[in-house]
């Protein structure tokens, strides 16, 4: 892989963190301790999408217009806040992907209710507001991914006002008389599907989610059609891919069906362009996941949320459970799909935010962040995690509260989502005071993604669990091209020391890296790995 390094500013990763420290390579009592400064931050190859992915909520992030919506401008922007360009000055959050919320003409605030697959959502800006960020995040080699739904539209549809239209003429032989899913009055109801009478005829159309969110007949053609030329206008356009929304429900409660629809849909888009970035939402066991794997990445949700591995690992937690079940899943989806990829996160929009459960103060949230950061494949950071954002559904039971608008701190005018009532009283510090604190959580995240890019076997190279006894400590070895790094994460509260000659037989060079509430000190094979901490190991 063609590789281009840049300089790694000393200073950057010399600056403390929330409360421990990046320390540099450095004599010190006992031993050596934290980072080699000759590990420059590698620049990912235009077609890598071995990337980390930042989600933004289109209409929560930042307004450029003084409307109160965020919109493509204010994400232009903020671009300097999310990657300026420059792998080494780090004075960006550095990610390498953004993930955006769906754009198109819609009459909801959150969009994924689509109107018009072909038109940029007025509040959001317009498409030559698209081209341009696009052009920029590639300037700046960051790829852009938009979230595309096509289980189902919005009513407001031209697709599906044919349709009702057809119907109410009874003609059977109009293009759209098939385009969704349905059954007639007196006709047996299809199993656990939620139907709703289409006005004016004697038609139940399928609509799974919402009235106001038909689904689609997948066994149309000219549907299957439909969708991959929008898909493909948007590659045209220069967009590097999608997430795709409620991949599972293409074939309701039929997995074999809807996979096999991906299979042949993403076989479609690689003709278009080899290297597009794809990532399915399949909220479900791994069981399940595994079926669409064949065809494209999926996100990983046995590691999110409060009760996923990531959190309950954070937390004092054994990371030899953790290591050993990314193990298990990168050995099953490789055989699957050789070009698979684990896609790990912690929280997103439909998700109570990581800071309500998480605590940047007892370094859970930091612990959370190296686990999933530091680690195989392609991580994806929900908008204000690196602040400590928090919002939940709670007692209004509203997505909107894990929507809310991203605190900037300068007077950005964006504000909550319709229907929002979480008490922002309760949120950390803002962008603005976060990014001039070398001990806040967005440094925290900026560094942790340096360390990441300057050791890229992490995320690139060939994962092998470490199965550590008597001890909660975990890890892993990463090999890629010539080079071996150990990855070992202490998340107690206690002080750890590894005889790392009973680890591996390898040969220990020394340490790259060290993150986190302490440091890491090596003294010939053993290693004293601080509380909440995690060190790369540079192996010879």
């Amino acid at each position: 892989m063609k590789r281009i390094s840049a300089l790694l500013l000393a200073a950057v990763l010399l600056m403390s963190c929330a409360g421990g420290t990046v320390a540099l390579a450095s004599e010190a009592e006992g031993g050596e301790a934290a980072v080699d400064c000759a590990s420059a931050p590698v620049t990912l190859a235009a077609d890598d999408n071995t990337r980390v992915f930042y989600e933004i909520f289109v209409g929560s992030f930042s307004d450029s217009d003084g409307d109160g919506t965020g919109d493509l401008r204010g994400i232009i922007d903020r671009m300097d806040y999310l990657n300026d360009g420059d792998d080494s000055d780090g004075l960006s959050l550095g990610v390498e992907g953004l993930w955006l919320s769906p754009i198109f003409t819609s009459g909801s605030y959150h969009k994924y209710d689509v109107d018009d697959y072909y038109a940029v959502d007025p509040a959001f800006g317009t498409e030559e507001d698209l081209k341009e960020l696009v052009e920029l995040c590639h300037e700046r080699n960051v790829k852009v991914i938009l979230d595309l739904v096509i289980n189902h539209t919005g009513t407001g549809n031209p697709w599906f006002q044919s349709f009702a239209d057809a119907h109410r003429a009874g003609d059977e032989q109009d293009p759209y008389y098939d385009f969704y899913s349905w059954y007639a009055e007196g006709e047996s109801a299809p199993a656990g599907m939620t139907f709703a009478k289409l006005a004016g005829t004697d038609v139940y159309y399928e609509c799974n989610f919402s009235e106001s969110m038909p689904e689609l007949n997948y066994d149309s053609d000219a549907v299957r059609h439909a969708v991959l030329d929008v898909a493909a206008h948007y590659l045209e356009l220069g967009v590097d891919g999608f997430r795709f929304d409620a991949a599972k429900y293409i074939y309701f409660g039929d997995n074999e069906r809807s996979a096999a629809f991906w299979q042949w849909y993403i076989g479609q888009l690689k003709a278009i362009r080899p290297d597009i970035y794809t990532v399915a939402e399949v909220w479900d066991a791994d069981g399940v996941t595994d079926r669409y794997y064949p065809a494209l990445n999926c996100f990983d949700f046995t590691t999110s949320q409060a009760d996923g591995l990531i959190a309950q690992c954070a937390k004092a937690g054994n990371v030899n459970r953790y290591t050993a079940y990314v193990q298990s899943y990168l050995d099953r989806v490789h055989e699957l799909n050789e070009d698979a990829m684990i896609v790990p996160f912690v929280s997103n929009h439909d998700m109570d935010r990581a800071a309500g459960y998480l605590s940047a103060a007892n370094g859970t949230m930091q612990m959370a962040a190296n686990l999933y950061l530091l680690s195989s494949g392609s991580p994806f950071i929900y908008y204000g995690e690196e602040l400590g954002l928090r919002g939940s559904r709670g007692g209004a039971s509203t997505d909107a509260n894990r929507r809310l608008k991203m605190e900037w701190g300068d007077g950005d005018t964006v504000a909550d989502p319709e229907g929002a009532s979480y008490d922002h009283a309760r949120t950390d510090a803002t962008a603005i005071e976060q990014m001039a604190d070398e001990d806040s959580l967005y440094s925290y995240y900026k560094k942790l993604i340096l360390i990441r890019k300057a050791n890229p076997a992490i995320s690139h190279g060939t994962y092998a669990a470490l199965a550590l006894e008597d001890t909660r400590v975990g890890g892993f070895t990463a090999s890629w091209e010539r080079t071996m790094v150990m990855v070992l994460h202490n998340t107690t509260t206690d002080s750890a020391v590894i005889e790392l000659a009973d680890v591996t037989g390898l040969e220990i060079a020394g340490i790259s890296a060290s993150i986190g509430m302490g440091g890491a000190v090596l003294d010939g094979t053993t290693l004293t790995l601080d509380p909440q901490t995690s060190v790369v190991l540079a192996l010879a």
